[in-house]
């Protein structure tokens, strides 16, 4: 689910600092939970920040040393391997 938009926040935390409504009437009248008015007031009064935090991980590998180095060989001699699902694994694939 892509964030609000930053119109949608600032819309919200001007209905909150001239105190419009209740936050879970802000919720409805917006049509965004209670959970992320709740959320979003909360990092706005610690951080004053009102953009969308970034979304998404660490994309970086988890395979490590040797265990890297492996995976590489494998690779290099087999490029057209690839992983079996499960379903194909047990043969209902």
């Amino acid at each position: 689910m892509a964030a609000y938009s930053l119109d949608l926040r600032k819309k919200i935390l001007s209905a909150w600092e001239n105190k419009e409504n209740t936050q879970r009437g802000i919720a409805k009248r917006f049509k965004v939970s209670l959970s992320f008015v709740r959320d979003f007031l909360r990092r706005y009064r610690e951080t004053n920040e009102i953009a969308a935090k970034p979304q998404g991980g660490d994309r970086r590998s988890k395979i490590k040393g040797k265990d890297e180095e492996l995976v590489k060989t494998i690779v290099e001699a087999q490029n057209d391997i690839y992983l079996l699902s499960g379903a194909e694994k047990s043969g209902k694939g």
